[in-house]
Protein backbone atom coordinates (compact mmCIF):
# COMPACT_ATOMS: atom_id res chain seq x y z
CA UNK A 1 0.00 0.00 0.00
CA UNK A 2 1.08 3.03 -0.73
CA UNK A 3 0.36 6.12 1.70
CA UNK A 4 2.89 8.62 1.23
CA UNK A 5 0.65 11.64 2.03
CA UNK A 6 -0.08 10.46 5.57
CA UNK A 7 3.53 8.89 6.42
CA UNK A 8 4.35 12.41 6.07
CA UNK A 9 1.78 13.71 8.31
CA UNK A 10 2.21 11.38 11.07
CA UNK A 11 5.87 11.72 11.06
CA UNK A 12 6.12 15.33 10.99
CA UNK A 13 3.00 16.94 11.99
CA UNK A 14 2.07 14.61 15.22
CA UNK A 15 2.60 16.40 18.49
CA UNK A 16 0.61 17.14 22.09
CA UNK A 17 -0.51 20.79 23.20
CA UNK A 18 -0.64 21.13 26.88
CA UNK A 19 -3.49 22.67 28.24
CA UNK A 20 -2.26 25.69 29.30
CA UNK A 21 -0.15 26.70 25.98
CA UNK A 22 -3.19 26.33 24.09
CA UNK A 23 -5.50 28.12 26.28
CA UNK A 24 -2.22 30.71 25.93
CA UNK A 25 -2.64 30.81 21.73
CA UNK A 26 -6.05 30.50 21.67
CA UNK A 27 -7.18 33.92 23.30
CA UNK A 28 -5.04 35.45 20.48
CA UNK A 29 -5.71 33.23 17.51
CA UNK A 30 -9.71 33.73 18.28
CA UNK A 31 -9.46 37.61 18.35
CA UNK A 32 -8.02 37.51 15.20
CA UNK A 33 -10.16 35.41 13.43
CA UNK A 34 -13.14 37.36 14.47
CA UNK A 35 -11.10 40.18 13.27
CA UNK A 36 -10.84 37.92 9.65
CA UNK A 37 -14.73 37.42 10.10
CA UNK A 38 -15.57 40.97 10.17
CA UNK A 39 -13.19 41.18 6.99
CA UNK A 40 -14.63 39.42 5.31
CA UNK A 41 -18.61 40.51 5.77
CA UNK A 42 -17.21 43.66 3.86
CA UNK A 43 -15.64 41.61 0.91
CA UNK A 44 -16.98 40.31 -2.56
CA UNK A 45 -15.89 36.80 -2.02
CA UNK A 46 -17.23 33.33 -0.13
CA UNK A 47 -15.01 30.75 1.96
CA UNK A 48 -16.05 27.48 1.51
CA UNK A 49 -14.18 25.48 4.84
CA UNK A 50 -14.84 21.39 3.84
CA UNK A 51 -13.73 18.70 6.49
CA UNK A 52 -13.22 15.28 5.03
CA UNK A 53 -11.28 12.43 6.60
CA UNK A 54 -11.49 8.84 9.05
CA UNK A 55 -14.00 8.53 11.12
CA UNK A 56 -13.19 10.17 14.52
CA UNK A 57 -10.27 12.40 13.39
CA UNK A 58 -12.18 15.60 14.58
CA UNK A 59 -14.44 17.15 12.14
CA UNK A 60 -17.50 17.68 14.32
CA UNK A 61 -15.18 18.78 16.98
CA UNK A 62 -13.21 21.29 14.86
CA UNK A 63 -16.39 22.49 13.23
CA UNK A 64 -18.04 23.30 16.20
CA UNK A 65 -15.62 24.94 18.03
CA UNK A 66 -15.15 27.35 14.80
CA UNK A 67 -18.76 28.20 15.36
CA UNK A 68 -18.28 28.87 19.59
CA UNK A 69 -15.56 31.39 18.42
CA UNK A 70 -16.91 33.01 15.57
CA UNK A 71 -20.17 35.15 14.34
CA UNK A 72 -22.66 32.09 13.92
CA UNK A 73 -25.03 34.73 11.82
CA UNK A 74 -22.23 34.80 9.08
CA UNK A 75 -21.92 31.19 9.22
CA UNK A 76 -23.84 28.07 7.49
CA UNK A 77 -22.74 24.99 8.49
CA UNK A 78 -23.91 21.82 6.51
CA UNK A 79 -23.86 18.11 6.67
CA UNK A 80 -25.10 15.36 4.34
CA UNK A 81 -26.15 12.06 4.66
CA UNK A 82 -28.30 9.96 2.52
CA UNK A 83 -30.26 11.31 -0.36
CA UNK A 84 -33.41 12.91 0.79
CA UNK A 85 -36.56 12.76 -1.76
CA UNK A 86 -36.51 16.16 -2.96
CA UNK A 87 -32.41 15.79 -3.20
CA UNK A 88 -32.71 12.74 -4.89
CA UNK A 89 -34.79 14.42 -7.85
CA UNK A 90 -32.35 16.30 -8.93
CA UNK A 91 -28.64 16.52 -10.33
CA UNK A 92 -25.96 14.80 -7.56
CA UNK A 93 -24.51 18.49 -6.73
CA UNK A 94 -28.08 20.18 -7.01
CA UNK A 95 -27.57 19.94 -3.07
CA UNK A 96 -24.28 21.72 -2.60
CA UNK A 97 -25.06 24.29 -4.58
CA UNK A 98 -28.15 25.03 -2.86
CA UNK A 99 -26.13 25.43 0.53
CA UNK A 100 -22.97 27.49 -1.27
CA UNK A 101 -22.44 30.39 1.23
CA UNK A 102 -23.13 34.07 -0.34
CA UNK A 103 -20.31 36.76 -0.46
CA UNK A 104 -18.99 37.78 2.70
CA UNK A 105 -19.96 34.39 4.60
CA UNK A 106 -18.38 31.45 5.41
CA UNK A 107 -19.24 27.89 4.92
CA UNK A 108 -18.48 25.12 6.73
CA UNK A 109 -19.21 21.45 4.73
CA UNK A 110 -18.92 18.02 6.64
CA UNK A 111 -19.56 14.68 4.52
CA UNK A 112 -20.13 16.30 1.24
CA UNK A 113 -18.91 16.25 -2.26
CA UNK A 114 -16.05 13.56 -1.60
CA UNK A 115 -18.10 11.25 0.93
CA UNK A 116 -19.47 9.11 -1.71
CA UNK A 117 -16.73 8.55 -4.36
CA UNK A 118 -14.95 7.70 -0.83
CA UNK A 119 -17.18 5.35 -0.19
CA UNK A 120 -18.06 3.84 -3.40
CA UNK A 121 -14.13 3.15 -3.69
CA UNK A 122 -13.53 1.74 -0.69
CA UNK A 123 -16.45 -0.70 -0.95
CA UNK A 124 -15.18 -1.89 -4.52
CA UNK A 125 -18.89 -0.41 -5.87
CA UNK A 126 -16.59 1.51 -8.65
CA UNK A 127 -13.28 1.18 -10.31
CA UNK A 128 -10.30 3.66 -10.77
CA UNK A 129 -11.54 4.69 -14.09
CA UNK A 130 -15.54 5.59 -12.59
CA UNK A 131 -13.71 7.08 -9.50
CA UNK A 132 -11.49 9.39 -11.56
CA UNK A 133 -14.30 10.84 -13.56
CA UNK A 134 -16.16 11.84 -10.48
CA UNK A 135 -12.78 13.66 -9.53
CA UNK A 136 -12.85 15.43 -12.48
CA UNK A 137 -16.71 16.70 -11.81
CA UNK A 138 -15.63 17.50 -8.40
CA UNK A 139 -12.72 19.55 -9.65
CA UNK A 140 -14.55 21.02 -12.13
CA UNK A 141 -17.32 22.48 -9.64
CA UNK A 142 -14.43 23.53 -7.51
CA UNK A 143 -12.60 25.44 -9.98
CA UNK A 144 -15.79 26.75 -11.29
CA UNK A 145 -16.54 28.68 -7.86
CA UNK A 146 -12.60 29.75 -7.56
CA UNK A 147 -12.92 31.16 -10.14
CA UNK A 148 -16.06 33.31 -9.36
CA UNK A 149 -13.52 34.49 -6.46
CA UNK A 150 -14.29 31.63 -3.63
CA UNK A 151 -12.03 31.21 -1.16
CA UNK A 152 -11.34 27.16 -0.92
CA UNK A 153 -9.63 25.52 1.93
CA UNK A 154 -10.35 21.82 2.45
CA UNK A 155 -8.95 19.33 5.52
CA UNK A 156 -8.30 16.20 5.91
CA UNK A 157 -8.23 14.66 8.86
CA UNK A 158 -6.34 11.81 9.51
CA UNK A 159 -5.83 8.99 12.07
CA UNK A 160 -3.58 5.77 11.51
CA UNK A 161 -5.13 2.61 11.66
CA UNK A 162 -4.39 2.45 15.76
CA UNK A 163 -5.07 5.81 16.23
CA UNK A 164 -9.16 5.54 15.09
CA UNK A 165 -9.70 2.21 16.84
CA UNK A 166 -8.32 3.76 19.80
CA UNK A 167 -10.45 7.12 19.14
CA UNK A 168 -13.79 4.66 18.33
CA UNK A 169 -13.26 2.74 21.41
CA UNK A 170 -13.05 6.30 23.76
CA UNK A 171 -16.07 7.20 22.18
CA UNK A 172 -17.71 4.58 22.28
CA UNK A 173 -17.58 4.10 26.50
CA UNK A 174 -17.74 7.54 26.88
CA UNK A 175 -21.29 8.72 28.48
CA UNK A 176 -21.87 11.37 26.07
CA UNK A 177 -20.24 10.23 23.17
CA UNK A 178 -21.39 7.28 22.69
CA UNK A 179 -24.45 7.64 20.26
CA UNK A 180 -21.58 9.01 17.90
CA UNK A 181 -20.59 5.43 16.70
CA UNK A 182 -22.05 2.97 15.12
CA UNK A 183 -22.01 -0.29 13.08
CA UNK A 184 -21.31 1.86 10.25
CA UNK A 185 -18.21 3.29 11.97
CA UNK A 186 -16.71 0.26 12.64
CA UNK A 187 -17.70 -1.43 9.11
CA UNK A 188 -15.26 1.47 7.94
CA UNK A 189 -12.27 0.87 10.10
CA UNK A 190 -12.34 -2.88 8.93
CA UNK A 191 -11.74 -1.68 5.61
CA UNK A 192 -9.10 0.79 6.35
CA UNK A 193 -6.43 -0.14 3.80
CA UNK A 194 -9.58 0.40 1.01
CA UNK A 195 -9.87 4.20 2.27
CA UNK A 196 -5.99 5.25 2.85
CA UNK A 197 -5.70 4.21 -0.80
CA UNK A 198 -8.85 5.63 -1.96
CA UNK A 199 -8.18 8.62 0.04
CA UNK A 200 -4.83 9.01 -1.29
CA UNK A 201 -5.81 9.14 -4.28
CA UNK A 202 -8.63 11.60 -4.36
CA UNK A 203 -6.09 13.58 -2.16
CA UNK A 204 -3.27 13.91 -5.13
CA UNK A 205 -6.07 13.64 -7.96
CA UNK A 206 -7.85 16.78 -6.39
CA UNK A 207 -5.05 19.37 -4.49
CA UNK A 208 -5.11 22.13 -6.79
CA UNK A 209 -3.68 25.58 -6.52
CA UNK A 210 -7.34 27.30 -6.31
CA UNK A 211 -8.44 24.26 -3.91
CA UNK A 212 -5.22 22.67 -2.06
CA UNK A 213 -5.98 19.68 0.54
CA UNK A 214 -4.48 20.58 3.91
CA UNK A 215 -3.88 17.48 5.89
CA UNK A 216 -4.23 17.14 9.49
CA UNK A 217 -3.12 15.01 11.94
CA UNK A 218 -6.36 14.43 14.30
CA UNK A 219 -4.68 12.44 17.05
CA UNK A 220 -4.46 15.33 19.62
CA UNK A 221 -6.96 17.58 19.67
CA UNK A 222 -5.33 20.58 21.39
CA UNK A 223 -3.28 20.91 18.25
CA UNK A 224 -5.29 19.72 15.63
CA UNK A 225 -7.75 22.99 16.79
CA UNK A 226 -4.78 25.28 16.91
CA UNK A 227 -3.26 24.30 13.39
CA UNK A 228 -6.70 23.70 11.48
CA UNK A 229 -8.25 27.49 12.94
CA UNK A 230 -4.64 28.62 12.37
CA UNK A 231 -4.50 27.86 8.47
CA UNK A 232 -8.03 29.45 8.48
CA UNK A 233 -7.33 32.70 9.99
CA UNK A 234 -4.08 32.86 7.75
CA UNK A 235 -5.93 32.12 4.43
CA UNK A 236 -8.25 34.87 5.13
CA UNK A 237 -6.35 37.15 6.07
CA UNK A 238 -4.01 36.76 2.98
CA UNK A 239 -6.85 36.85 0.87
CA UNK A 240 -8.37 39.73 2.19
CA UNK A 241 -4.81 41.44 2.22
CA UNK A 242 -4.94 40.52 -1.53
CA UNK A 243 -1.99 38.02 -0.95
CA UNK A 244 -1.61 34.12 -2.15
CA UNK A 245 -2.56 31.82 0.92
CA UNK A 246 0.30 31.10 2.97
CA UNK A 247 -0.39 27.33 3.38
CA UNK A 248 0.68 25.82 -0.27
CA UNK A 249 -1.28 22.34 1.29
CA UNK A 250 -0.59 18.84 -1.00
CA UNK A 251 0.35 19.95 -4.38
CA UNK A 252 -1.32 16.95 -6.93
CA UNK A 253 1.33 15.18 -7.82
CA UNK A 254 -0.67 14.35 -11.63
CA UNK A 255 -2.48 17.62 -13.52
CA UNK A 256 -6.63 16.77 -12.86
CA UNK A 257 -8.67 15.79 -15.83
CA UNK A 258 -11.08 18.18 -17.35
CA UNK A 259 -14.40 16.34 -16.63
CA UNK A 260 -16.10 14.90 -19.20
CA UNK A 261 -18.31 17.42 -20.89
CA UNK A 262 -19.20 17.32 -23.96
CA UNK A 263 -17.71 20.36 -26.15
CA UNK A 264 -19.76 22.23 -29.14
CA UNK A 265 -20.33 19.75 -32.07
CA UNK A 266 -18.78 19.75 -34.84
CA UNK A 267 -21.53 20.57 -37.28
CA UNK A 268 -21.90 24.04 -38.13
CA UNK A 269 -24.28 26.53 -36.61
CA UNK A 270 -25.72 28.85 -38.83
CA UNK A 271 -25.61 32.75 -38.13
CA UNK A 272 -28.68 33.40 -37.22
CA UNK A 273 -28.95 36.29 -40.19
CA UNK A 274 -28.82 33.58 -42.37
CA UNK A 275 -32.57 32.06 -40.90
CA UNK A 276 -34.96 31.66 -43.33
CA UNK A 277 -38.61 33.09 -42.19
CA UNK A 278 -41.31 30.95 -43.66
CA UNK A 279 -44.72 32.71 -44.83
CA UNK A 280 -47.30 33.67 -42.16
CA UNK A 281 -50.00 30.72 -41.28
CA UNK A 282 -53.35 30.99 -41.66
CA UNK A 283 -55.90 31.93 -38.48
CA UNK A 284 -58.14 28.04 -39.84
CA UNK A 285 -54.42 26.54 -40.04
CA UNK A 286 -52.96 27.56 -37.22
CA UNK A 287 -56.28 27.12 -34.74
CA UNK A 288 -56.70 23.99 -35.83
CA UNK A 289 -53.27 22.68 -35.80
CA UNK A 290 -52.36 24.32 -32.47
CA UNK A 291 -55.86 22.26 -30.83
CA UNK A 292 -54.20 19.20 -32.13
CA UNK A 293 -50.58 19.87 -30.56
CA UNK A 294 -52.08 21.25 -27.61
CA UNK A 295 -54.13 17.84 -26.96
CA UNK A 296 -51.12 16.10 -27.62
CA UNK A 297 -48.83 18.11 -25.35
CA UNK A 298 -51.19 17.33 -22.31
CA UNK A 299 -51.31 13.79 -23.06
CA UNK A 300 -47.34 13.18 -23.06
CA UNK A 301 -46.88 15.62 -20.73
CA UNK A 302 -49.13 14.03 -18.03
CA UNK A 303 -47.46 10.60 -19.15
CA UNK A 304 -44.04 12.35 -18.59
CA UNK A 305 -45.21 12.86 -15.11
CA UNK A 306 -46.42 9.15 -14.37
CA UNK A 307 -42.40 8.40 -15.41
CA UNK A 308 -41.35 10.64 -13.02
CA UNK A 309 -39.25 12.49 -16.09
CA UNK A 310 -38.76 16.02 -15.34
CA UNK A 311 -37.95 19.00 -18.49
CA UNK A 312 -36.02 22.06 -18.41
CA UNK A 313 -36.61 24.56 -21.47
CA UNK A 314 -35.06 27.56 -22.40
CA UNK A 315 -36.25 30.45 -24.42
CA UNK A 316 -33.93 33.09 -25.72
CA UNK A 317 -34.23 35.80 -28.47
CA UNK A 318 -34.38 38.96 -29.64
CA UNK A 319 -36.44 40.88 -27.00
CA UNK A 320 -40.32 40.94 -29.02
CA UNK A 321 -39.11 38.02 -30.57
CA UNK A 322 -42.11 36.04 -29.45
CA UNK A 323 -40.62 34.57 -26.46
CA UNK A 324 -43.77 35.02 -23.97
CA UNK A 325 -46.51 34.37 -26.65
CA UNK A 326 -44.80 30.99 -27.57
CA UNK A 327 -44.64 30.04 -23.65
CA UNK A 328 -48.05 31.12 -22.68
CA UNK A 329 -49.62 28.63 -25.56
CA UNK A 330 -47.74 26.17 -24.47
CA UNK A 331 -47.91 26.23 -20.33
CA UNK A 332 -51.74 26.63 -21.49
CA UNK A 333 -51.89 22.81 -22.32
CA UNK A 334 -49.89 21.59 -19.14
CA UNK A 335 -51.53 20.85 -15.51
CA UNK A 336 -50.96 24.60 -13.82
CA UNK A 337 -49.23 22.03 -10.47
CA UNK A 338 -46.29 20.63 -12.73
CA UNK A 339 -44.84 23.67 -14.26
CA UNK A 340 -43.08 27.05 -13.47
CA UNK A 341 -42.00 29.77 -15.51
CA UNK A 342 -39.16 31.21 -14.29
CA UNK A 343 -38.90 35.00 -16.15
CA UNK A 344 -35.53 35.84 -15.39
CA UNK A 345 -34.03 39.66 -14.72
CA UNK A 346 -31.52 41.45 -13.18
CA UNK A 347 -30.17 39.57 -10.17
CA UNK A 348 -31.78 39.93 -7.08
CA UNK A 349 -28.82 41.35 -3.95
CA UNK A 350 -28.60 37.84 -2.36
CA UNK A 351 -27.98 36.16 -6.23
CA UNK A 352 -25.41 38.47 -6.81
CA UNK A 353 -23.31 37.10 -3.96
CA UNK A 354 -23.27 33.70 -5.36
CA UNK A 355 -21.83 32.52 -8.67
CA UNK A 356 -24.30 33.41 -11.43
CA UNK A 357 -25.62 29.36 -11.98
CA UNK A 358 -26.26 29.57 -7.89
CA UNK A 359 -30.10 30.74 -8.83
CA UNK A 360 -30.73 28.55 -11.70
CA UNK A 361 -29.38 25.30 -9.73
CA UNK A 362 -31.83 25.92 -7.02
CA UNK A 363 -34.56 26.41 -9.83
CA UNK A 364 -34.03 22.84 -11.76
CA UNK A 365 -37.16 20.59 -11.63
CA UNK A 366 -38.24 17.67 -9.21
CA UNK A 367 -39.24 14.57 -10.79
CA UNK A 368 -42.08 14.66 -13.21
CA UNK A 369 -42.01 18.72 -13.20
CA UNK A 370 -41.39 21.27 -15.56
CA UNK A 371 -39.10 24.23 -15.38
CA UNK A 372 -39.39 27.15 -17.88
CA UNK A 373 -37.01 30.01 -18.17
CA UNK A 374 -38.01 32.83 -20.24
CA UNK A 375 -34.46 34.04 -20.31
CA UNK A 376 -31.85 31.89 -18.82
CA UNK A 377 -27.84 31.05 -17.75
CA UNK A 378 -27.40 32.57 -21.22
CA UNK A 379 -27.68 36.24 -19.83
CA UNK A 380 -23.40 35.68 -19.13
CA UNK A 381 -22.87 35.08 -22.70
CA UNK A 382 -25.59 37.74 -24.09
CA UNK A 383 -26.59 41.00 -22.34
CA UNK A 384 -23.63 40.18 -19.62
CA UNK A 385 -20.99 40.18 -22.14
CA UNK A 386 -22.62 43.20 -24.17
CA UNK A 387 -23.22 45.95 -21.35
CA UNK A 388 -19.74 45.09 -20.22
CA UNK A 389 -21.79 43.43 -16.97
CA UNK A 390 -18.49 40.53 -16.86
CA UNK A 391 -15.29 40.61 -17.67
CA UNK A 392 -14.25 38.92 -20.68
CA UNK A 393 -12.51 36.12 -18.55
CA UNK A 394 -15.77 35.80 -17.08
CA UNK A 395 -18.24 35.60 -20.26
CA UNK A 396 -15.69 33.53 -21.95
CA UNK A 397 -14.97 30.70 -19.39
CA UNK A 398 -18.75 30.71 -19.08
CA UNK A 399 -19.18 28.57 -22.10
CA UNK A 400 -17.33 25.59 -20.67
CA UNK A 401 -19.38 26.35 -17.53
CA UNK A 402 -22.65 26.18 -19.35
CA UNK A 403 -21.76 23.44 -21.43
CA UNK A 404 -20.78 21.28 -17.78
CA UNK A 405 -23.70 22.40 -15.94
CA UNK A 406 -25.98 20.97 -18.86
CA UNK A 407 -24.24 17.95 -19.08
CA UNK A 408 -25.51 17.25 -15.43
CA UNK A 409 -29.11 18.12 -16.12
CA UNK A 410 -29.06 15.68 -19.24
CA UNK A 411 -26.64 13.10 -17.07
CA UNK A 412 -29.91 13.03 -14.49
CA UNK A 413 -32.08 12.07 -17.19
CA UNK A 414 -33.65 15.65 -17.51
CA UNK A 415 -34.86 16.54 -21.00
CA UNK A 416 -33.58 19.76 -21.81
CA UNK A 417 -34.11 22.08 -24.69
CA UNK A 418 -33.08 25.49 -25.72
CA UNK A 419 -35.02 27.78 -28.32
CA UNK A 420 -33.91 30.41 -29.83
CA UNK A 421 -36.47 32.62 -31.27
CA UNK A 422 -35.48 34.59 -33.94
CA UNK A 423 -36.63 37.97 -36.04
CA UNK A 424 -35.38 40.38 -37.93
CA UNK A 425 -34.63 43.58 -37.47
CA UNK A 426 -37.27 45.29 -39.24
CA UNK A 427 -39.70 43.09 -37.50
CA UNK A 428 -38.26 43.86 -34.23
CA UNK A 429 -39.11 47.36 -35.13
CA UNK A 430 -42.78 47.03 -36.30
CA UNK A 431 -43.58 45.14 -33.01
CA UNK A 432 -42.02 47.59 -30.67
CA UNK A 433 -44.25 51.05 -32.61
CA UNK A 434 -46.58 48.06 -32.40
CA UNK A 435 -46.60 48.37 -28.61
CA UNK A 436 -46.04 51.43 -28.14
CA UNK A 437 -49.25 51.97 -29.57
CA UNK A 438 -51.27 49.30 -28.12
CA UNK A 439 -52.33 50.18 -24.31
CA UNK A 440 -52.74 46.61 -23.10
CA UNK A 441 -48.67 45.79 -24.31
CA UNK A 442 -46.74 49.61 -23.81
CA UNK A 443 -45.89 48.66 -20.21
CA UNK A 444 -43.81 45.98 -22.36
CA UNK A 445 -41.89 48.40 -23.69
CA UNK A 446 -38.99 49.95 -22.64
CA UNK A 447 -35.95 52.43 -22.58
CA UNK A 448 -33.90 49.52 -22.12
CA UNK A 449 -35.16 47.29 -25.16
CA UNK A 450 -34.77 50.51 -27.45
CA UNK A 451 -30.88 50.48 -26.53
CA UNK A 452 -30.17 47.16 -26.60
CA UNK A 453 -31.82 47.57 -30.26
CA UNK A 454 -28.83 50.31 -31.20
CA UNK A 455 -26.74 47.20 -30.19
CA UNK A 456 -27.93 45.15 -33.16
CA UNK A 457 -24.89 43.80 -34.55
CA UNK A 458 -23.33 43.01 -30.96
CA UNK A 459 -25.63 40.88 -29.73
CA UNK A 460 -25.82 39.69 -33.02
CA UNK A 461 -22.45 38.76 -32.73
CA UNK A 462 -22.90 37.11 -28.85
CA UNK A 463 -25.44 35.02 -30.15
CA UNK A 464 -23.83 33.56 -32.82
CA UNK A 465 -20.58 32.82 -30.56
CA UNK A 466 -23.37 30.95 -27.86
CA UNK A 467 -24.33 28.58 -30.70
CA UNK A 468 -21.45 27.90 -31.69
CA UNK A 469 -19.99 27.33 -28.37
CA UNK A 470 -23.07 25.64 -26.78
CA UNK A 471 -25.07 23.30 -28.80
CA UNK A 472 -23.72 20.56 -28.64
CA UNK A 473 -25.66 16.87 -29.60
CA UNK A 474 -27.00 16.30 -26.36
CA UNK A 475 -28.17 20.10 -25.83
CA UNK A 476 -29.04 21.23 -29.29
CA UNK A 477 -30.45 24.78 -29.79
CA UNK A 478 -33.61 24.81 -31.69
CA UNK A 479 -33.32 27.85 -34.06
CA UNK A 480 -37.34 29.03 -34.50
CA UNK A 481 -37.90 31.61 -37.53
CA UNK A 482 -40.13 34.25 -35.48
CA UNK A 483 -41.37 36.71 -37.96
CA UNK A 484 -44.76 35.11 -38.13
CA UNK A 485 -46.12 34.00 -34.39
CA UNK A 486 -48.07 31.90 -35.39
CA UNK A 487 -45.51 29.80 -37.20
CA UNK A 488 -43.09 30.33 -34.12
CA UNK A 489 -45.72 29.00 -31.54
CA UNK A 490 -46.90 25.91 -33.69
CA UNK A 491 -42.93 24.85 -34.09
CA UNK A 492 -42.01 25.45 -30.14
CA UNK A 493 -44.99 23.28 -29.50
CA UNK A 494 -44.47 20.33 -32.24
CA UNK A 495 -39.85 19.91 -31.09
CA UNK A 496 -41.57 19.58 -27.75
CA UNK A 497 -43.85 16.91 -28.53
CA UNK A 498 -41.96 14.99 -30.74
CA UNK A 499 -38.82 15.26 -28.10
CA UNK A 500 -41.51 14.05 -25.40
CA UNK A 501 -42.36 11.33 -27.40
CA UNK A 502 -39.28 10.04 -28.00
CA UNK A 503 -38.16 10.60 -24.33
CA UNK A 504 -40.80 8.59 -23.18
CA UNK A 505 -40.22 5.99 -26.08
CA UNK A 506 -36.65 5.67 -25.06
CA UNK A 507 -38.35 4.91 -21.22
CA UNK A 508 -40.41 2.32 -22.47
CA UNK A 509 -37.13 0.70 -24.22
CA UNK A 510 -35.20 0.68 -21.28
Amino acid sequence: MNARVFDEVERERAREVSKAAFEEQATALRVALVEAQRGLAESDFPVIVLFAGVDGAGKGETVNLLSEWLDPRRIVTHAYDRLTEEEGQRPEFWRYWRDLPGRGRLGLFLSAWYSEPLLDRAYGRIGPSALDRRLARIAAFERTLADDGALILKFWMHLNRDAQQKRLEALQKHPRDHWRISQWDWRNWHRYDEFNQAAEHIITRTSTAEAPWLVIDGRHARYRSLTVLGMIRRALEARLAGLPSPDAGFRARAPVASPTVVGATERQVKPISTIEQPQNVGRKIYEKSMARLRADLYWLAAQNLLHGLSVVLVFEGWDAGGKGGAIRRMVSALDARRYRVHQVSAPSDEERDHHYLWRFWRRLPEAGQVSVFDRSWYGRVLVERVESFATDAEWQRAYAEIRDFEEQIIGHGTLLMKFWLHIDKDEQERRFLARKENPYKSWKLTEEDWRNRAKWEAYEDAANDMLANTSTPEAPWTLIPGNSKRHARLEVLRTLCTALQSRLSQRAAE
